[in-house]
Formats: structure tokens, sequence, C-alpha cells
């Protein structure tokens, strides 16, 4: 059955064509298996909270007639500011208006979000952008820049909000810079959701074509229930596609984890545990209660423009298991520096397991894509990542005591066994890829940026004592845990790559050199391009020399078990100086030309611009495989597809197949190398 919605009708009516509801929700009071929600263009100010879901072979699909012109929005306009003070307004709004939520008392909060910092879920928006939130009222009328934003020019465009207890009222005063607010598009948000079933399992719904936009949603981390402006709230199989997302006060899709009472932010509300340990309680609680491939995760999220959301375009706990991630444009995450804390990235997932990241643009974002904890069986394939990073701003001293520093690069691995895959992948962030774990391999990509973290990151933090993170590994291809293991480091794989050592930025290096001085046990904060940070790890015939003669219990003492695994190496290129390992086969170095790197931006789309297949020296390399990558440590599982079949990687960024010499890199000639990479 189809039911239609248009909120321009004059009255709602029975959901067919001629006579249309007027709102979202009377179609999904109603959509059953099979069904299909028709949307035509219009503002529908709600929270869609489907109440069936479909099922594998009856899909309930909601569509925007017209792509992106069906708007579901948090907001409310605002037409009843009043002049305060020059270029000051004031709203007052009474808090019967805004029901059993009212973002501008409930307060950002949870696990591993910066404490000290004071933010309310609201926002206002001046034009579809939203404003800062200062703490005072002074701090509206005399606003300063604010140099940690991307975007320090707008951060004199100021708000801040109060309760009026005696006549129930927010009262919010705003800074609009000479703009009158109520000849502008000027909306606060109101609700913490647009498109979010209240229940679980409501599997199976398709959201196609719609804007998402403005929801006052709660901080996200791994402990507590992660919802985003959309998302499909603990079930199986939804499918969001082409949609346009953004201004999520955190998050924008939620894969994420359900609630539990009992691990509830419980870090933050109990301190005698440790967060770490509160996110095992809650691994293996899930785990007892039904956290299965057959009823949880398998969503896709495709050809979507997720954008300028605080914390995260798209994150997932343990709900994003063997989902496909592709073809997304997802760029300008946490640029306002508002929020701080862990979980900040394009993309924040735990346990990806299984999961397909491929085809997506990702940049300007303070972290492009972190995958934290039982990153197995995961793949990051053609994927186009630059210029997620710190804030590109003069003043390194201004960012020294930041927790902006922490972050910035294009991909973070953190605390996981493994297999882990990166693929055919272009990384332009002078900080490229961030490896605190194991059982990571590497191959065709272009890297021109450093190695992160390589034997760090994998400690809790203790100031004396030690305190190594064991984290949770699988049985293959299933979410039923294996076992869990600290970490020794090493049991990595690097072939058919190309490092680039880039011009570094002067204020990164001042930063960084600042930051190794602190020689903290999370982050090496290495700039350098190449392999060289492996140098002192054993290859396997160095690493399986230990083993010779062993007989188990009652050998003589050694640190057989506990020496960093082997890595591997071969047909790596090295440009501009980036360093190979020091036990690097078949390489090749160029050091006498010049590489420049860069994507620019067109009027169809993003392009490459560079020399480097002009001065690529030549290498015989292989084809490489997942005979030739082998198994990863820990969980004994081979680097293959989700289904278990075997991957040769015999195709290139754009899919076009190499030779039977592979050039190294992700492309396979100039000419494809200088096609468009990434559409508008």
């Amino acid at each position: 059955m189809k039911y239609y919605v248009n909120q321009q009708a004059p009255r709602s009516g029975q959901g067919t064509k001629e006579y249309p509801f007027k709102s979202i929700q009377e179609a999904a009071n109603l959509a059953k298996p099979g069904d299909e929600v028709l949307v035509y263009p219009g503002v529908y100010r709600e929270n869609v909270n489907p109440v069936n879901g479909g099922t594998a072979d009856a899909r309930i699909t909601y569509t925007s007639v017209e792509k992106e012109a069906a708007i579901i929005t948090g907001a409310e306009s605002v037409k009843t500011w009043e002049q305060y003070d020059g270029n000051v307004w004031v709203a007052r709004i009474s808090n019967g208006f805004f029901g059993d939520f009212n973002p501008y008392i409930e307060r950002v909060y949870g696990d591993w979000f910066v404490q000290t910092m004071v933010a309310h879920l609201g926002d206002v928006f001046l034009n579809d952008k939203s404003l800062y939130e200062v703490l005072s009222l002074e701090k509206v009328l005399k606003p300063e820049v604010y140099e940690e934003s991307w975007d320090p020019e707008f951060t004199v465009y100021t708000w801040y909000t109060e309760q009026d207890e005696t006549a129930d009222e927010t009262i919010i005063y705003a800074n609009f810079q000479g703009l009158n607010p109520n000849e502008e598009n000027v909306e606060i948000s109101v609700r913490k959701n647009c498109f979010y079933p209240v229940e679980e399992g409501r599997g199976y719904i398709t959201v196609s074509g719609f804007t998402i936009c403005k929801a006052a949603v709660q901080w996200a981390p791994p402990t507590a229930l992660q919802e985003g402006m959309i998302g499909p709230h603990w079930s199986k199989g939804w499918i969001i596609e082409d949609c346009d997302i953004y201004e999520a006060k955190c998050s924008g899709i939620s894969l994420g984890k359900y609630y539990q009472p009992e691990n509830d932010n419980k870090w933050s509300k109990w301190k005698y545990k440790d967060g770490t340990q509160t996110e095992r309680d809650a691994i293996l609680q899930a785990q007892r209660e039904g956290w299965t491939k057959e009823r949880i995760g398998s969503h896709i999220i495709r050809r979507n423009n997720i954008h300028d959301c605080g914390q995260t375009g798209i994150v997932g706990h343990l709900g994003c298991v063997f989902s496909i991630i592709e073809d997304n444009h997802i760029h300008h995450i946490n640029n306002k520096k508002n929020l701080d804390g862990a979980e900040i990235g394009g993309i924040k997932l735990h346990a990806a397991i299984d999961a397909q990241i491929r085809r997506n643009h990702i940049h300007h974002c303070t972290r492009g894509l972190w995958l934290d904890w039982q990153v197995q069986g995961t793949r990051v394939s053609q994927n186009l990542f630059h210029d997620n990073s710190i804030p590109r701003v003069v003043d390194a001293e201004a960012l020294k005591s930041s927790a902006a520093i922490s972050m910035g690069e294009d991909v973070f691995i953190e605390v996981s066994h493994g297999p882990s895959l990166l693929d055919n992948n272009i990384f332009l962030t002078d900080r490229a890829v961030k490896i605190a774990g194991q059982g990571v391999a590497m191959v065709h990509n272009i890297v021109a940026g450093g190695l992160l973290a390589v034997g760090k990151g994998t400690n809790n933090g203790a100031k004396t004592l030690m305190s190594p993170r064991y984290t949770p590994y699988h049985v293959p291809h299933q979410t039923e845990v294996a076992g869990f293991m600290t970490f020794l480091h090493g049991d990595d794989r690097f072939y058919n790559n190309i490092f680039i050592q880039q011009d570094l930025r002067p204020e990164m290096v001042e930063i960084m050199n600042y930051l190794k001085e602190m020689n903290d046990d999370w982050d090496d904060n290495n700039l350098e391009a190449g392999t060289f940070p492996f140098s002192s790890y054993p290859t396997f015939e160095e690493w399986d020399k230990e083993f010779e003669g062993y007989c188990g219990m009652g050998s003589a003492p050694s640190d057989r078990y506990y020496n960093p695994l082997p890595v591997w190496t071969g047909g790596n290129i090295f440009m501009n100086g980036a360093k190979p390992s020091a036990k690097e086969v078949n390489y090749a170095e160029n050091t006498t030309d010049k590489v420049s790197i860069s994507v620019v931006e067109k009027a169809d789309g993003w392009y490459l611009e560079t020399n480097l297949y002009d001065v690529l020296p030549e290498l015989k390399t292989g084809v490489i495989s997942t005979e030739t990558l082998g198994m990863a440590f820990e969980p004994e599982q081979k680097f293959e597809n989700p289904d278990g079949s075997p991957i040769v990687f015999d195709t290139d960024y754009f899919d076009n197949r190499h030779s039977l010499v592979p050039l190294a890199g992700p492309f396979i000639n100039k000419v494809v190398a200088l096609e468009k990479l990434a559409n508008k």
C-alpha cells in the first residue's frame, strides 16, 4: 500500500494521493511491511517514530518525492525577537512549548565528554547555521573570536540562555551582528531526534532522499544509549540513502547501542570503575541480551551528504556490525570545536565487525574515521581522505592546552586485534593513519602523512602502575566473543603502497614537537611518512626463530610470548624523503624529484593534482591476496570478505583491473589517477 504525505495540503486526509496526510507521523503510525510512504516537498517539524518495522522480504520505505525537498527538522521558527542592546536580541519562550524535553535546560553530558565544558543541547540557527553558545550575557554583548573554531570569523555570532523561573520561561539572547532576526530564517532546536523509533527492533526500513537537520541530540558514547537525528535504534537492515543530514548537536546518524540502565554513562555517574571496564561490561551484557548477527546490524548507509554535526556524522557501537557505509560525502564535523572529548569523528564506530566502509569522501573533520575496539573483518577501501586535522590556525600556542591536540588524522584504529584492512585509499592529511593496536593490513594506498602511535596508545593512562587495555576479539564473522587480550603490537602488513612526505605546516610541527616533549603513552605525534616506525619489529623469520626447539612448560625462560609480533612489507615506494623500515623488502625510493600532491575542488567534483606519476620509480610488484596477507594473530582470522571468501587485490580506486604486475598505489596508471575522484 502507498501512503501520501503533503505538508502543504489544506488539511490532513486519509493518506491517499488526492487526500494526503499532513504529517509523516500519521503514515508512520499505519505503515506495515511492504508499504511505501511518499512525502512531498515541505518543512516537516516533527520527530518521526516508525511504529512498525518491515521484513527482509517486505521493507517499509519512506521516500522524499523530490530529492532533499522534504525537510524533517528538529527546529522551530522564532519570529518574536525583541531588540535588547545593539546587535543583541532577546526571545522569551514559554517552557510549556517544550513539553517534557527542554534542550535549553538539558546539557550535553556523558562518558568521555570533557566535563569541564558547558553546553546545552539546544542551538540557535541563523539561515541554517548554528551560532556559538557562550556562558554569560556579557559574552553575547561583547563577543570574542574563538580561535579553535575552523570558522573563527563566525564565532562572534553568539547566544546565551537562562531560565526565568517566576514566568516559567526560557530566555535566549543572541548576537546577530547587525541582522534583524525577525527578517531572517532564525530557528531554535526543540526536538532530540528527527526520524528515530521509540521502540527497539523496528527493522528493514528505508529512508530515502530527505533533508534531516537541527536536532538537539545527546552525546553518544559507547556506554550509553547512542541516539542520532536518524537511526535504527537497535534493529536490523535499515537503508538510509540520498539524504542531506546536517546540524545535529552531537551525531547525525546513529547505528549504535541500545539503552542499558546498568551501564548508562556509568563512568560519569559512578567513577570508581574505569570507563574501559564499564565498556567491557556493556559488551558482555549485550552479548547476553541478544546481540547477534540475526537480530542486529547489516545496515546500509549510502550516497548521503553528512556535514556540520557537533560530535560525529555517523556513530555506532555494537549496532553497526555487518553494515555497509558507501559513497557518502562526510565533511566539516566538529568544526565549531564547542564540544570536546573522545568519540568525535566523521565516522566513529566501536565493534565494526565485518563493516565495509568504501568510496566515501571524508574531509575537514576533526578526525576522519575512528575505528575503536573490536575492529575485526573491517575493510576501508577506495575512500578519499584529506584535511582531517586540528584547526588550521597560525597560533600554535592557542592550541597547546586544548583537547584538540589529541585529535586529527584520516584514520584511527584503536585497541583492536584485526584483521583490519585498508586498501586503495588516498590519505592526504599530515597525520594519516594512527595504529594503536595490531592486525592491520595496508595495501595499494597513497599515504601522504605519518603513521602514528606505533607501539603506543593501548594502555589506559595510569600514572605509575601498569594499566594495559584488553579488548575482545570474536568468532570470525560473528558477534560471539572468542576471547580478550592486551596488545603485543605489530602483526601488520604493508604492501604496494606509495608513501609521500608532504611539506609540513609550521604550526603543526610546533605543536607535535611540543607534544613529543611530554612523552605521553597515547601518541608519538609522528608527522614523518613511511614505514620506518616499524624498523625494530621482527620479520616473521626472526619472530619464528624464538620458538625453535621450544617444547612448552619447562623450557628455558623467554619473552617469546610477549615480544612484538612480526611485520610484513613488500612493493612499497617512498617519495620526498619518506622513510622505509630498516627491514623493508622489495621497495623503491626517489630521493631526487620533488612530488606535489593535493586535491582541488572544481565545478563538477574533486580531482587529484600531482606530478607523482611523472617521477614514480619502477618497481616490480606482485598481486596481493588473502593468501599473501595470512591471518591476524589473535582472532586467527584471515583478511577476507565477510562471507569468508578470499580477496584478490586486482582492481584499483576506480575498479579498473590491474595488470599481472600492478602499479603501487591506488591507480592503475597516470591517466586514471587524474580522473575525478569524487562528485560534488
